[in-house]
């Protein structure tokens, strides 16, 4: 298999970058490198999930899945202190790279660790779940991570995602229609939508 950014090892030669991005107000540095997914910014998708997001109104911990080196996951354990944020990804280096920036960054209501999909996630009862879903990797997988999602929201508890029109989102609504009680594109801009999916 080629060396993609949900590969488990990355294999390609390790080129670390370091640069800052301003995210929900907050100028966050991070540290990227080959083999993970955007590795020069936050991708636009990334970017839109994060500032359009608003936190469900159950009290509970967030968990970002396929973290990448962090953006998603760190932007929200900055804007919500009080909140743990759990941060998840196949991909040792991003692993790596996230815990790097937390560090850096100094935010500690994070706890990240590795995790193909939902394989180590332990907790049931999350009040959200975020993801900029691996579409490379295919649709089984993205499908997967929606229906798991599900498992490990507490009632009341949203999921959060982006997906452009172009790589499936009208089929990915159909999807998660299919699953969760309430579903809504909450954004839509330059072909990417943002959709909340709701457990009631």
């Amino acid at each position: 298999m080629g060396d993609h950014y949900y590969s488990n090892k990355p294999t390609s030669e390790s080129n670390r970058k370091d640069w800052s991005f301003t995210l929900r107000g907050k100028t966050i540095r991070f540290y990227s490198d080959s083999g993970v997914f955007s590795k020069n910014e936050v991708d636009f998708g990334s970017r839109l999930l994060i500032e359009s997001f608003t936190k469900p109104q159950v009290t509970g911990g967030m968990l970002d899945m396929g973290c990448g080196y962090g953006p998603i996951g760190l932007s929200l354990a900055a804007s919500y202190p009080e909140t743990k944020v759990t941060m998840v990804d196949v991909n040792e280096r991003a692993i790596e790279l996230s815990k790097k920036n937390a560090d850096r960054n100094q935010i500690n209501n994070v706890e990240i660790y590795q995790s193909d999909l939902f394989e180590n996630v332990k907790e049931t009862n999350y009040s959200c779940i975020l993801t900029n879903p691996p579409i490379r990797a295919g649709k089984d997988v993205v499908h997967a991570i929606f229906e798991k999602a599900y498992d490990h929201l507490m009632p009341g508890g949203e999921l959060w995602i982006v997906i452009q029109k172009k790589q499936g989102a009208p089929s990915a609504m159909d999807k998660l229609e299919s699953i969760f009680d309430e579903v809504e594109m909450v954004e839509r801009k330059k072909g990417y939508y943002i959709i909340r999916s709701k457990r009631c």
